[in-house]
């Protein structure tokens, strides 16, 4: 079914897939008093929750034994220094753990007397189990980062590094990626609506990829090409930019540089335009994926230019960037001894939704080369702009740069298309020799011929771009947006209304007691819990906790499934915070 088919107020596609796995509801909401209690109030639900606490138990007394039995490292006494402190630290978290497993295991199996009763019959029971529940909810946090912070002996620190990196950013990924929903196969799973795909077009790009002029072999594709990419995609990469930016003079194919993803593209930049230990400056919240680029391979930092919620005198929105903060945020990172050798754009804005007036982007651009900064533009969204009120401007569509030299762009086909998978990303420069330096990583991060070639056949086909695809995808993203859009409304969620991107900004701080980081941390985790990814604001460098991404370009069923899970980790919190408020009511 697709989005034109479906009637927003109705949610009987849902209610027929959950009834047939056993839930029951009348509508997206279910009461708070269905919600946890229904699962901790019988006797075989609590023997399963002791059983779990002693298992833990066992797991993490046998992390301690691994930890005091560990052989140092004799001829690195640095290493040996900074195992041993390692081992003290973890050693004495783990025992807080096995005292919270200890004193939950007894409570559990009655021999620890409740805590006195406050409020009504069913807020007392419901306090004891909540209290229990946030507990536990905290280790299982603190349990899952902590294999990150073990020292390896076998790793460079750089491979440490890069390896808790890996493991911090991308564990709920592996976790959906074993356990993904399908409507047919796995409708328990995991419903993805932390990462940024567009699943909306699925039907629309098969049928085209599928098409006999797809299907070309060679002997050139099936050989090591010219690391720039293909003159053929450079080529139709120039054309189609041209075309759909609105340059005003046909742009250069020797400008071009293709290689596996805009990630990729973005990481080659970094490395070849600033040294390690060197800076850019960007805008948060902004994608944090990066910061993998930046920091993994060049060790470059990305300096954040704080954006506030809140409108000032100074901002006519919230989250607005303005030249005044962009020299502040410089002015900082030069008092801490950091040199800044660029600027970091992503428009339309991720996470935020924002698209650039042309009068700010020249400003952006000015300030940047008052101080000789380079300006690194991500306009990996720019098609993806599904609102009639919104106009995207290209920076490659202006008829002079301040400072062309020094302006980069980076587009891909991953959101606009609906195809992450093909690993595509561009850059457009007009410095050559910026481009010479970055397609130097083609030898790394190069695209095979045969997806070169498809790519290539794919962005020649302007009509069907233009008559079929734009339209089609336009118009299931604005269906989509106004679904999520109007239920975060009748929950009285505040959240950003652009009409661009993929995603929706929301704010959950009503649900955070006390609002900090750990607390948004711990929301995101009972999403988890509950079989819903959603991206918390920390990961976008957001420096107010209580910010949500949430992506909203996906079918039907899964987004209003979804939704119900959505629903119900919000009244189960809400609960929650109502009995810790009983619980201690001298806390706001």
């Amino acid at each position: 079914m697709g989005w034109g088919a479906v009637s927003h107020g109705s949610s009987q596609p849902v209610e027929a897939k959950t009834k047939a796995q056993g839930m029951s509801h009348q509508s997206d909401v279910l009461p708070c008093d269905q919600l946890r209690d229904q699962v901790i109030g019988n006797q075989s639900s609590h023997t399963q929750l002791m059983e779990t606490l002693l298992h833990l138990r066992q797991t993490v007394d046998d992390c301690i034994t691994q930890l005091t039995t560990r052989p140092p490292q004799l001829d690195l006494p640095l290493e040996e220094q900074r195992h041993n402190q390692a081992t003290g630290e973890q050693e004495a978290f783990l025992r807080r753990v096995v005292n919270l497993l200890q004193s939950g295991a007894m409570w559990g199996l009655g021999l620890q007397a409740p805590r006195p009763t406050l409020g009504p019959r069913d807020d007392a029971g419901g306090g004891q189990q909540a209290q229990l529940s946030r507990q536990l909810d905290q280790l299982v946090h603190q349990l899952s980062h902590l294999e990150v912070a073990f020292v390896s002996h076998d790793l460079s620190n750089r491979g440490i590094d890069i390896s808790a990196f890996e493991r911090s950013k991308f564990q709920d990924f592996k976790t959906y990626q074993g356990d993904k929903y399908h409507e047919d196969k796995n409708t328990m799973g995991f419903i993805n609506l932390g990462v940024s795909e567009n699943k909306l077009c699925t039907d629309l790009m098969t049928e085209r990829l599928s098409r006999s002029d797809m299907n070309h072999l060679e002997d050139a594709l099936l050989q090591y090409s010219d690391q720039r990419g293909q003159p053929f995609l450079r080529e139709e990469v120039a054309r189609f930019l041209t075309y759909y930016c609105k340059s005003p003079a046909r742009l250069d194919p020797e400008n071009v540089v293709v290689l596996s993803g805009c990630c990729s593209v973005f990481s080659a930049l970094a490395t070849v335009l600033c040294d390690p230990g060197e800076a850019l400056l960007t805008p948060t919240p902004f994608f944090g994926g990066l910061v993998m680029g930046s920091y993994l391979y060049s060790k470059v930092e990305l300096m954040p230019v704080h954006l506030d919620s809140e409108i000032t005198d100074g901002s006519a929105r919230p989250f607005q960037l303005t030249v005044d903060k962009l020299e502040q945020a410089l002015l900082e990172a030069t008092l801490k001894g950091k040199k800044v050798r660029g600027l970091l754009l992503i428009n339309p804005q991720n996470p935020l939704g924002d698209v650039y007036s042309r009068d700010s982007l020249e400003e952006y651009l000015e300030f940047a080369k008052r101080y000789n900064l380079h300006v690194i533009i991500d306009e990996l969204y720019m098609l993806s702009v599904f609102d009639d009120s919104v106009t995207f401007r290209s920076v490659l569509s202006m008829e002079s740069l301040p400072d062309p030299n020094r302006t980069h762009m980076i587009w891909g086909t991953s959101k606009d298309f609906g195809i992450s998978g093909f690993r595509f990303g561009a850059l457009y420069t007009h410095n050559k020799e910026v481009a010479s330096a970055v397609s130097s990583f083609g030898f790394l991060n190069g695209i095979s011929g045969i997806t070169q070639y498809k790519l290539c056949r794919l962005l020649q086909d302007r009509e069907w771009i233009d008559k079929v695809y734009l339209p089609t995808n336009h118009s299931r993203l604005k269906a989509a947006h106004r679904y999520i859009t109007n239920k975060l409304k009748a929950l009285k969620i505040p959240f950003l209304n652009r009409g661009s991107g993929l995603y929706v900004w929301m704010n959950l701080k009503e649900y955070l007691q006390p609002c900090t980081f750990e607390e948004e941390l711990l929301l995101h985790h009972r999403f988890l819990g509950n079989k819903l990814i959603l991206s918390p604001g920390k990961t976008y460098m957001c420096k107010e906790p209580g910010w949500f991404r949430l992506i909203f370009s996906d079918k039907p069923l899964p987004l209003k499934l979804a939704m119900h899970r959505f629903y119900e980790v919000l009244a189960e919190q809400k609960r929650d915070l109502r009995v810790k408020q009983l619980e201690d009511p001298q806390k706001e």
